[in-house]
């Protein structure tokens, strides 16, 4: 299985790119799949979580600004974000839960990162 993470950039403050990740490999079924980030010197920090029935849970810094989706059938989550501000330069890594057809337990994978920076 793997994530593949991208739509990150150079963008200008105020700008409202949208990250994409594709979940691809073995047959699975997705459960929890969210983005992180990670700001240079920083630990690694939840952005946005979006479950297999829709709800979402965002933090209180993106919150307003920032949307999780998904599209099931094509085995991708987005996040869109808008207003984006200089502390929001970071890394972003796409996770997921996953069961895989013919394996027991749940699995956790994440993308390879996508880089955001932001200017002022």
């Amino acid at each position: 299985v793997q994530l593949q993470a991208s739509g990150g950039g150079l963008v200008q403050a105020g700008g409202s790119p949208r990250l994409s990740c594709v979940v691809s490999g073995r047959r699975f079924s997705a459960n929890n799949m969210g983005w992180f980030r990670q700001a240079p010197g920083k630990q690694r920090d939840l952005v946005a979580l979006i479950t297999n029935s829709g709800s979402t849970t965002y933090a209180d810094s993106v919150k307003g600004r920032f949307t999780i989706s998904r599209d099931n059938a094509k085995n991708t989550i987005y996040l869109q974000m808008n207003s984006l501000k200089p502390e929001d330069t970071a890394v972003y890594y796409c996770n997921a839960d996953l069961e895989i057809w013919g394996r027991l337990g749940n699995y956790n994978f994440w993308g390879q990162g996508t880089q955001v920076t932001v200017s002022s």
